[in-house]
């Protein structure tokens, strides 16, 4: 009816046009013979109608059909659709069809060139980290293995080389499967102190060498999402805290239950974030000032924790005092009934 309406009104002229042709033919009539004005005049306003009517629907169709050949067009400009569009449409309106279709084919060659491109980049991304994971691996095993060979201080440097490489790898890798267009979650019951610790062990040359003392808080909490997305969402935090510590680093990590979802609570006492700066901490390549302390960020970091929890249907919340704390609130969404709480 709506549709119709809008027929209606779009060719309300030629229907007044018609009206008038009535109204003319019936003054004629009327003078000529008012008997058979008055037997025609009838017949005359139903025809009107009706010839007004068919020329509606015959319009409306040739509309709907013009409608969903330019759709098929449009989702599918190939030639096979152009043709079928302009056998269907003038020769004026042809001419702007062709130089659509040509501007849409070059734009879908160019799309599947980048998305060719940035699957190539992924692959590579990918390989390039997994391949990078083997002289760790090695590293490590020499580590391990060989730790009465190499003296204390050395061992140390080493360790700290280890995780630091290990962390940006991590990083990299993350970074190409965010952006890419399939993803390999699992979610399930995920024990938050099981997975920190997991974590803390990861980062562990790096919290010692810092000399960090850990309050953990967690008891045998569980939550219901990806455990690697969050491993790397607690990895990228942690080694925030580090970059940023204080002289007696702490780090402190709790979780508290609301009716509607799991807050877990990881703060420092490093050297925060300035107050003005807050907002922007997520945005990509962000560092705030250029302290000493942040010439070599790369500001990917919480940028990476952000579209994670995006990724993974969290919020995130943070809060800071410039030269005391900075915390990360993680919102996990009580979606069903969590066992073990």
């Amino acid at each position: 009816m709506k549709q119709l309406w809008h027929m209606i009104e779009r060719y309300y002229p030629w229907l007044l046009l018609l009206l008038g042709v009535d109204c003319f033919c019936a003054v004629i009539l009327w003078i000529s013979d008012i008997q058979v004005f008055q037997t025609l005049i009838g017949l005359v306003v139903l025809t009107s109608i009706l010839l007004f009517s068919a020329i509606l629907f015959v319009l409306n169709k040739r509309e709907n059909t013009h409608m969903e050949l330019f759709r098929d067009f449009l989702s599918d400009p190939t030639i096979c659709n152009e043709e079928r569009l302009l056998s269907a449409i003038g020769q004026k309106e042809g001419e702007s069809v062709r130089f659509l279709a040509s501007v849409l084919r070059e734009y879908k060659n160019e799309s599947n060139n980048m998305a060719d491109a940035l699957r190539d980049y992924e692959e590579y991304v990918e390989g390039w980290a997994h391949e990078a994971k083997t002289p760790l691996s090695l590293l490590t095993m020499l580590l391990d293995n060989r730790n009465d060979e190499i003296s204390p201080s050395l061992q140390a440097k080493l360790d700290y080389v280890r995780s630091q490489l290990q962390e940006d790898v991590t990083q990299m890798l993350y970074y190409a499967r965010l952006k890419s267009s399939t993803k390999d979650y699992r979610f399930e019951d995920v024990n938050l102190n099981d997975c920190l610790g997991e974590v803390l062990e990861d980062y562990a040359p790096l919290l010692e060498e810092k000399h960090f003392v850990i309050l953990n808080k967690l008891q045998s909490e569980t939550v219901y999402t990806d455990r690697r997305g969050l491993q790397f969402m607690l990895g990228q935090i942690v080694s925030n805290a580090i970059k940023y510590s204080s002289d007696s680093p702490m780090l402190t990590i709790s979780v508290i239950h609301s009716e509607t979802a799991d807050i877990l609570s990881v703060e420092d006492n490093g050297i925060g974030v300035k107050k003005y700066n807050l907002p922007y901490i997520f945005q990509k390549g962000f560092t705030g000032d250029s302290t000493d302390s942040r010439k070599k960020a790369t500001g990917m970091g919480l940028y990476l924790v952000k579209k994670m929890a995006d990724d993974l249907n969290l919020h995130l919340e943070a809060a800071s005092q410039w030269g005391k704390s900075f915390k990360i609130v993680i919102f996990f969404p009580k979606l069903r009934s969590n066992g073990g709480k």
